[in-house]
């Protein structure tokens, strides 16, 4: 004779059946399909190259953007007052910024006239002519196709931080008076 008390009436001898578990998916679902990224990320499909219009936009446009820039300083003359605010740390407390000079100095630049450029604002001048390295750099990347990424670290940020304080300090000090505006 058979114990057929553990058990319910349809159930098997054997106990309850555990529930099968759902098939894997196999696909996503056509909703999900359409709001998924173009580019999933490594190993994804590559996006299509863009033409040579579009890569050089962003550095032409910039280069535009600062030959625009130059070209009014160039013309009107910050030598002549009341075309520029005063810069107002030195109105207010009669110290030069580090900025200060800047337009006489690009003023200058622009006339083609490198002693006067470097005697409103030596640090200017400098950044004059990274920009222009950077500029080229950025417009043969763009030729090429390579994209442009600048990762600057915090130890150069404050190395740039540091030689704008000590050249700020120097001009402003009797020893240092050749480098103030």
């Amino acid at each position: 004779m058979t114990d057929t008390s553990s058990t319910r009436p349809g159930e098997p001898a054997g106990g309850p059946v555990p529930p099968a578990s759902p098939p894997p998916p196999t696909a996503a679902p056509q909703h999900a399909q359409a709001h998924a990224p173009a580019w999933p990320g490594p190993g994804g499909p590559v996006p299509p190259p863009r033409s040579l219009a579009r890569r050089l936009l962003a550095p032409v446009a910039t280069l535009a953007g600062v030959a625009a820039a130059f070209a009014y300083v160039g013309t009107v003359d910050p030598n002549e007052p009341g075309h520029y605010p005063v810069c107002p740390l030195l109105r207010f407390t009669g110290i030069y910024c580090p900025g200060c000079g800047g337009l006489r100095s690009a003023h200058a630049f622009v006339h083609g006239d490198l002693p006067a450029a470097l005697g409103a604002n030596a640090i200017a001048v400098v950044g004059y002519g990274l920009f222009a390295v950077l500029m080229a750099v950025w417009l043969i990347r763009a030729i090429r196709g390579v994209p442009m990424r600048l990762a600057a670290s915090p130890v150069l940020w404050w190395g740039v931080g540091a030689v704008l304080a000590l050249f700020t300090l120097v001009r402003n000090l009797p020893f240092g008076s050749a480098l103030a505006p």
